[in-house]
């Protein structure tokens, strides 16, 4: 899927209750609030309001109820398929770096398909197998990467720390801990906007055929323009995170997908036009 491809959309059915007698004023149906807009990617990621940070979850929550046990079906095969790659030492954790935005590429053509009528199918989880694979396994890769670079960090000021600690003997232990305590803030630090040029990634890459490495730039430029409606969004996660946990964790079957759905809301209005 392209730029130049908004035109070819299938347009979302009109509700029973604008057909059934034509001269009748229009109910209001909350699915069809949303706009896909005209799909065209903007030369650069737009600011949205700080109240959108809740709005994105109401909406992909919009989205989410319109195939719901579909999305929890296939919430929970991607679960069962990165329990059984983090069973294989080594080569299955490289293999869940580089499939993570193949997967989240494919759940993005999904979103598309569900939010301009089409239906989302099962066959959306394997999606970015057929699209853009390439491109969609460097960004995993670029973002593993990434994480052994900040890994190699946080391990070398910590073992500055241990090493000073050794050669001050028992008047060490202080400095070696705020050493520590010092690599492993700074490795969160780092962390922050590595998540940033990951979290649109998949996104811009799937539906707009962005190369890698400039969707991690486009995507970490979106979120920082748009801080404070992230801000917003974070705490709310944090807040569904907690009730969806109470449930014996079941409630993650639904938070998951939602937020998938979340994400394609806020892609579609940063960063495409009329995508608000």
């Amino acid at each position: 899927m392209s730029d130049q491809n908004p035109s070819g959309r299938k347009e979302r059915p009109l509700p029973a209750a604008w057909t059934d007698n034509p001269y009748q004023a229009p109910t209001a149906h909350v699915e069809d609030t949303r706009s896909a807009g005209d799909g065209t990617l903007l030369d650069e990621a737009d600011r949205v309001g700080t109240g959108r940070g809740t709005a994105w979850w109401s909406e992909g929550w919009s989205l989410f109820r319109e195939a719901t046990g579909l999305w929890i079906g296939i919430g929970v095969v991607l679960i069962i398929i990165n329990v059984v790659l983090g069973m294989i030492p080594l080569v299955g954790q490289i293999a869940t770096y580089l499939l993570i935005p193949v997967f989240g590429g494919g759940l993005m053509l999904g979103c598309y398909a569900l939010d301009n009528g089409e239906g989302l199918s099962f066959g959306h989880l394997f999606a970015g197998f057929q699209n853009n694979f390439w491109q969609l396994a460097l960004v995993g890769l670029l973002y593993m990467l990434g994480f052994v670079a900040i890994g190699i960090i946080i391990f070398a000021i910590s073992g500055a720390g241990v090493a000073m600690a050794m050669f001050k003997g028992g008047h060490g232990g202080g400095v070696a801990l705020s050493t520590i305590m010092g690599g492993v803030l700074l490795g969160v630090a780092l962390g922050i906007p590595l998540a940033m040029a990951m979290w649109f990634a998949p996104a811009l890459v799937a539906l707009h055929d962005v190369p890698a490495a400039r969707a991690m730039k486009l995507s970490f430029q979106g979120c920082w323009r748009n801080m404070m409606p992230f801000l917003i969004y974070g705490i709310v996660f944090i807040v569904l995170a907690i009730i969806a946990t109470i449930p014996v964790g079941l409630g993650w079957l639904v938070l998951v997908p939602t937020m998938v759905c979340s994400t394609y809301v806020s892609y579609k209005e940063i960063f495409t036009a009329g995508g608000q």
